[in-house]
Parts: structure tokens; C-alpha cells; sequence
């Protein structure tokens, strides 16, 4: 005689969709994964300090964080989750450019950036709670590479002017007025935004989830 599953897990074997939450209170990772049909049970921002450390690269600042952030919501949830943390670093060379408190910073962000290339890398983790061990720990790192045409003064002013560099990293939103001046991008459109959906999708794809309910995404 078999047992039936139990009520942990779907008629494949495989357990039930846990709740999927988001570490990050950016509006545009959530509405990022909203076009993707993809709505969280829950938004948490998590708390932590994000300077890099001293000598810290571009690509493993965007990876710790982007762990940090997952595993700090995840090491808080109790019940059967499945967390989701991102981070966006842009960087010149070596140099990471920092997120745009200021009008100052702003414009000295968009004055490197000025007819030049420069990278933005946004890491993606995936961390499993104590109450889903099922669930399978992984992450991307998508590198994306940007060109501004050459920016005058004019431009620069009325870039600041728009408002939407406002706690952006590297002064710009390439959702916002700033698309008017960026000459090529190579790679992750949605990356740039803040969260790379194709890569995303794959990592959700890779979770061992069963019927009834079945995975976040087709």
C-alpha cells in the first residue's frame, strides 16, 4: 500500500509553492517583476549596510550585497519562503559609483559617465528559508554595458532638473529622462532598471516546486 503525499507536497512528489518575498522596497524591482506576472506575498526591505568595503570590487560588491539582503529577510521568516534579493552597482573601470543622494553627487556622476562606457552589474539571490529547506540556494551576476553620447552642460542641468537620479546609482535612471542620452546598451535592458527578468525567471524556473500550484513562472 503507498501513502499519499503529504500536505506539504503536490502530486508530483515535489513540495507546494512556498511565499515568495522580495528584500528590496524598490518600487522598480516590484514593478519589474509585476510585468512578468509575477506579484511576492511580501516586500521587506532589508536592512544593512551597503558601502563597500575598502578595496571592494564592482562585481563581488554586487554579489555580497545582493546575498546579504536575501539572507537577512530569509534568516527572519519562520515559515516556508523563498526570498529574493537584488543589488545594482555601476561602475568606471574599478571605480564604483555611488548612489546619487545629492545634486552634487549627481552631477558628478553624469559628468564621468559623459561619453563614455561604463558597466552596471546587478547580482540576483535566491535563499531559501529554514521552514522550505526543498528550496535551492542560487544567484546570477548580469553585466550590462552603457554609453551616454558626450553631455553638455546644458544636459547635465537639465538631467538634474528631472529629479529621478535621486537614489539611483550613478546618478541615473534609464527608465527616466536619461534614456534621451544613452547611445548604446549591451545586454540586460531590464538589469539596468534593477532587476535582469530573463535570469530571474530561470532561477525561479530551477526551484524544485510541484503541482497543485506549481512555479512562479512558465
Amino acid at each position: 500500500m503507498t501513502s499519499s503525499p503529504s500536505s506539504a507536497e503536490g502530486s508530483s512528489g515535489l513540495p507546494d509553492r512556498p511565499k515568495l518575498v522580495l528584500a528590496s522596497a524598490s518600487p522598480r524591482r516590484l514593478s519589474l517583476l509585476e510585468q512578468i506576472g509575477i506579484v511576492p506575498d511580501a516586500v521587506v526591505s532589508a536592512d544593512i549596510d551597503e558601502e563597500p568595503r575598502p578595496g571592494e570590487l564592482p562585481r563581488p560588491l554586487a554579489q555580497r550585497l545582493a546575498r546579504q539582503k536575501a539572507e537577512h529577510v530569509a534568516a527572519q521568516r519562520t515559515d516556508a519562503a523563498l526570498v529574493l534579493g537584488a543589488d545594482t552597482v555601476v561602475s568606471v573601470g574599478r571605480r564604483v559609483l555611488p548612489k546619487a543622494e545629492d545634486e552634487k553627487t549627481a552631477r558628478a556622476c553624469l559628468k564621468l559617465l559623459s561619453g563614455r562606457r561604463h558597466k552596471v552589474l546587478t547580482a540576483v539571490v535566491l535563499r531559501p528559508s529554514a521552514g522550505w529547506p526543498q528550496g535551492t540556494p542560487c544567484e546570477r551576476l548580469v553585466e550590462t554595458s552603457v554609453i551616454f553620447h558626450r553631455l553638455t552642460d546644458a544636459q547635465i542641468d537639465a538631467l538634474i532638473a528631472q529629479g529621478d537620479w535621486q537614489g539611483k546609482a550613478g546618478g541615473y535612471a534609464i527608465q527616466g529622462a536619461a534614456a534621451a542620452h544613452i547611445r548604446q546598451i549591451g545586454g540586460s535592458y531590464s538589469a539596468v532598471v534593477g532587476l535582469p527578468l530573463f535570469e530571474t525567471a530561470q532561477l525561479l524556473r530551477g526551484q524544485p516546486v510541484g503541482k497543485p500550484s506549481g512555479g512562479w513562472i512558465a
